[in-house]
């Protein structure tokens, strides 16, 4: 069983993929660590994640570094999302998604265009979503947890140019699938809206089923 899970950043798809992972005992796979890789790496090598032929050659990289906590960094999402607009980057990615996803017994895949591109024949596809609003508060709230000194406003910007950059790039945009089912986690408690996937993917699993030939 494949569950893509998409959606723009803060918006509750990486706790939903993980919750997923576990209550249907899949292996998970956070897509934006490859991306948050490559503007790692571009930038140790001090290129520019902006140029195709510096974010390319940041796609070399030991798979030892998606454990890195530097990755998660506020910063480093914001070169993942410069990287990701490369028609050429996501390329040399995609093999490596798509490897895990059609793995034996299925996989969770947390990305932006699992459901589109990488597993479009996924069993089960949720677009996670919420208010610019609502996800900066939450981007704010987990980095003023971490001790970090940030400005409400600078992150809300920055949101919506992630957002920006991510719909409109002309490989692979940010967009639900068309059979993608919908889920505004905006007024929801994360334990909500994980029992909201959960549901989601049981009414997709059994409705696939009772189609199936008997």
């Amino acid at each position: 069983m494949i569950i893509a899970v998409d959606g723009p950043t803060a918006s509750g798809k990486g706790s939903i993929s993980r919750q997923l992972a576990k209550h249907f005992q899949l292996p998970l796979m956070d897509t934006g660590l490859l991306y948050r890789a490559v503007g790692w790496m571009v930038v140790q090598m001090g290129g520019d994640p902006d140029k195709e032929e510096d974010a390319l050659k940041g796609c070399i990289f030991d798979g030892g570094l998606l454990d890195d906590p530097v990755l998660r960094s506020e910063g480093i999402g914001g070169y993942a999302s410069k990287v990701s607009v490369h028609p050429a980057v996501r390329m040399a990615l995609d093999k490596r998604q798509r490897d895990f996803a059609y793995q034996t017994g299925g996989a969770v895949l947390d990305g932006r265009d699992i459901g589109t591109v990488i597993a479009p024949d996924a069993d089960a596809k949720l677009f996670v979503t919420a208010s610019a609003d609502a996800r900066a508060v939450r981007r704010f709230d987990e980095m003023i947890g971490r001790g970090e000194m940030v400005n409400f406003d600078d992150i809300l910007a920055d949101i919506l140019k992630r957002d920006e950059r991510d719909s409109n790039r002309s490989t692979a945009p940010l967009k639900p699938a068309e059979d993608a089912d919908l889920l505004d986690t905006t007024d929801l408690t994360i334990g909500d809206a994980v029992q909201r996937a959960i549901a989601m993917v049981n009414a997709k699993i059994s409705g696939r089923h009772n189609k199936d030939p008997a």
